[in-house]
């Protein structure tokens, strides 16, 4: 390599002739999950653990809210009512 068109020290001959591009660009990409906070919502976690810690109690709530409303979508009869009073905009 040349050092007549370049700004570097001699120590710094690096020679990419050889050089593979995107060597690990797969690993990165598998590997890598950044996100970006909200400067409101980052100033009530201090650190990634917390974070995590909230989203994964967020998940749990969510799928135990849906194993509850998952069920039919039909409108409850006299049987699943047990005794307990109608409303009767009459009474």
């Amino acid at each position: 390599m040349s050092n007549e068109s370049d700004d570097l020290r001699p120590e710094y001959d690096l020679d990419f002739s050889k050089a593979l591009r995107g060597k690990h660009y797969k690993q990165y990409v598998e590997s890598s999950n950044v996100v970006v906070l909200e400067g409101d919502v980052a100033a009530r976690f201090p650190n990634a653990a917390s974070v995590n810690a909230a989203l994964r109690a967020m998940l749990q709530f969510a799928a135990q809210a849906a194993s509850l409303t998952s069920g039919s979508a039909e409108a409850p009869n006299a049987q699943t009512l047990g005794d307990r009073p109608r409303f009767s905009p009459n009474a």
